[in-house]
């Protein structure tokens, strides 16, 4: 029987999450138990049937539960598509649907796909035309995906990805752009307009307060054009003068204008680092080798700052263990204040130096 998740009141007791009927629980958990799921499967699986029975049963708008539905159903596929290439490392790359191919800014995003595939990683873009179309052209179609949102007025799927089964469709921008951050390890932004300042602010959101993992983000557009240098200036003058952001959150993007150090920039943060998690609250580093001793001692010394207690090497816990997530990797363990990114992002390039 799965164990039932357990929740807060407001008189500090715990019960159980359920739907409130003793017989359909034990139906639910008898339907459950004959999918012969691993536990911890079995339990999410549990609470999913579980919190559809209970939103049938409360006052939702029709609207309400139209949203609910269709969504799930659009991150169950989403995931699934994504499921089968997750051996393989990803960067979404964003930018206009209205650059036309003889821009700079179009050839340059084209030779940027091209490269990353040629190391080995995936292109994942908007699937429309643009920014979009050049990096799924230079990436080709084996090494692309494409997270396309259906709207009444936009073209249809670029070419070079439109024929493709990683072609997936959204109803709702807000699980298309799910996909875009849960799916990639790297992020890159080239000119662009609502849409690109809509997703480089939720990635720079997302990495300042630890809602996602910590990944590369690079801005990059042809030489002399002074976009990416115009936005960072705002940050800088309206931003962070005004103390609305550290000066270390200026240190989770990048500012190029060439594919080698765009390229270079990404390959580097995994260098050393590979992932993380976190584990009983304590963030753990899982890292491609071992680093010295003397590497722990520096880093103990430089970031002692954002640390409750010195870093530690530990082996990967039961939890990681049971997941195969990569369990064999040396481990940092980091009893991090879960405050300053900013600064925890230069912990990790040093950790890559």
């Amino acid at each position: 029987m799965p164990k039932k998740k357990t929740t807060s009141s407001r008189t500090g007791t715990r019960r159980q999450y359920s739907t409130g009927d003793a017989d359909l629980d034990r139906r639910l958990t008898a339907l459950v138990e004959e999918l012969e799921l691993a536990p911890v499967d079995a339990r999410s699986t549990y609470e999913l049937l579980v919190t559809a029975i209970r939103m049938a049963e409360e006052p939702l708008s029709r609207l309400d539960r139209k949203l609910i539905n269709a969504s799930v159903k659009e991150m169950r596929y989403a995931f699934n598509v994504f499921s089968k290439y997750r051996d393989r490392k990803k960067v979404s790359v964003f930018g206009s649907a209205r650059t036309p191919a003889d821009d700079p800014n179009y050839k340059l995003a084209r030779e940027f796909g091209r490269r990353m595939a040629e190391v080995g990683w995936m292109v994942v873009t908007g699937a429309g035309p643009g920014i979009m179309s050049a990096a799924n052209e230079g990436a080709g179609q084996e090494s692309s995906f494409g997270v396309n949102i259906v709207l009444p007025f936009e073209a249809k799927p670029n070419p070079f990805i439109a024929s493709d089964p990683k072609l997936i469709n959204f109803k709702y921008f807000f699980t298309r752009k799910l996909m875009f951050m849960k799916e990639a390890e790297a992020f890159v932004l080239f000119p662009g307009g609502f849409g690109t300042m809509d997703e480089l602010f939720e990635l720079l959101t997302l990495s300042q307060t630890g809602k996602s993992d910590l990944h590369p983000i690079v801005m990059v557009e042809a030489e002399g054009g002074g976009y990416w240098r115009q936005i960072d200036a705002m940050l800088r003058e309206d931003l962070l003068t005004r103390h609305y952001i550290d000066s270390e959150d200026l240190g989770l993007y990048h500012l190029t204008e060439s594919i080698d150090d765009a390229v270079a920039y990404i390959q580097r943060f995994y260098r050393v680092y590979h992932s993380q998690r976190y584990v009983d609250g304590k963030l753990i580093l899982r890292l491609n080798g071992r680093v010295t001793d003397e590497k722990v001692a520096a880093l103990n010394s430089e970031f002692g700052d954002i640390m409750r207690a010195p870093i530690e090497r530990v082996t990967a816990s039961s939890g990681e263990r049971q997941d195969g997530d990569v369990p064999d990797l040396p481990r940092l363990r980091l009893d991090f204040d879960r405050s300053h990114f900013g600064r925890l992002r230069q912990l990790i390039d040093s950790l890559n130096e």
